[in-house]
């Protein structure tokens, strides 16, 4: 651990948020739920400008969606009135759900960005209070022919980069775009990633790409867990090469990259289409340090055999001084690695369906 504190450990579920925190990653306590029976697609905590904001995309199915915060680790959460996130009139569109709650960088602390179903990307600059609608990707000229996933229409990658005003959006089905000018226009970038269900295999636009991550040390290079297949690029995404090659399947949904360290990634196989479980029943994160040359599996503490599947949000690193990897399935058990994936432990078990894990290093 860093000299920081403790770690805070979001866990969204099918049917609530629960809140977990340990000062060593080994011993764990574990909230109440909050927000029974609704859906947590997405939850992110915000620990820029030495403060701590939780945010958690909530899904009721007698009220709909709407995305509050804490700033008191879930003693208390706050709703806008109004909705923080919302369609104008003019839009014909009405949100849907909330996948993905993105901070900026430090050089940009109020800049909060959330990526939503239908397929749209808003971005705040008041920490999350509003939100305004990405304009140029939601009046894209593609987007009437961008699909829904078998989830649902997500926009569920948002990454800004630290190092200028480049942004990358992936989302299901549509793929990968560019926006080299802080989201004022945007690009598909595909090059290489392969759409093998649509008539012309390697179109611009249309593939199925699960999760993005970018590189800790090179914004440029960045990774790619797609609908079978698994990639990185070192130019932006102007082109992708396949890594997969020493991974026991490229289907899955997870791609994390290490906090602070170049060419390190993680990802969960599973079985691709029809299946969707662990290989053989074998529940492991697999690593590579070397941009996927090679790959190394961490499945030290992990159950045998567990055919549960692990959602493209279920699982994320921490920033503490040997990074922490953590993942929730659809059995509900969530595992903390304090050994950046060589070996786990259960956090907790027989929650419902997780579907969005977040942890930091927080004071106290």
């Amino acid at each position: 651990m860093s000299a920081a504190g403790s770690t805070l450990l979001a866990i969204g579920t099918r049917k609530g948020l629960w809140l977990a925190s340990s000062r060593d990653r080994r011993t764990w306590t574990v909230s109440e739920p909050h927000f029974l029976m609704e859906e947590i697609p997405s939850v992110a905590i915000d620990v820029r400008g030495g403060r701590v904001r939780l945010f958690a995309g909530r899904m009721s199915w007698h009220f709909g969606p709407c995305l509050v915060h804490s700033d008191d680790l879930g003693a208390s959460w706050t709703e806008p009135r109004e909705g923080s996130i919302r369609f104008g009139p003019a839009d014909g569109a009405a949100l849907e759900r909330i996948w993905q709650i993105q901070p900026d960088s430090e050089d940009r602390p109020g800049v909060v960005w959330a990526g939503c179903q239908p397929i749209s990307v808003w971005r705040s600059t008041d920490h999350g209070e509003t939100f305004e609608l990405n304009r140029g990707l939601w009046d894209h000229p593609h987007r009437p022919d961008w699909g829904a996933g078998f989830g649902g229409a997500a926009a569920h990658t948002v990454l800004p980069s630290p190092r200028d005003a480049t942004v990358h959006v992936a989302m299901s089905t549509g793929g990968v775009y560019r926006s080299d000018d802080g989201g004022n226009s945007w690009h598909p970038r595909n090059r290489g990633i392969s759409a093998y269900f649509l008539p012309e295999p390697a179109p611009d636009f249309g593939q199925c790409v699960h999760k993005v991550a970018r590189d800790a040390v090179d914004p440029d290079r960045l990774y790619a867990q797609n609908h079978r297949g698994v990639y990185a690029t070192r130019d932006g995404g102007d082109s992708w090469q396949s890594i997969a090659e020493r991974l026991p399947a490229d289907f899955g949904f997870v791609m994390l990259t290490h906090p602070r360290r170049g060419g390190t990634a993680w990802v969960i196989p599973l079985e691709s289409d029809g299946e969707r479980i662990p290989p053989g029943g074998h529940l492991a994160v697999h690593r590579t340090d070397d941009g996927g040359a090679t790959w190394e599996a961490g499945d030290t503490g992990l159950p045998a055999p567990d055919y549960n599947a692990v959602l493209r949000d279920a699982a994320c690193t921490d920033t503490a001084d040997v990074a922490g990897v953590y993942f929730g399935t659809r059995g509900g058990s969530v595992y903390a690695s304090a050994d950046e994936g060589r070996s786990f432990q259960e956090v907790i078990g027989h929650l419902p369906d997780v579907l969005s894990v977040r942890a930091a290093v927080v004071p106290g």
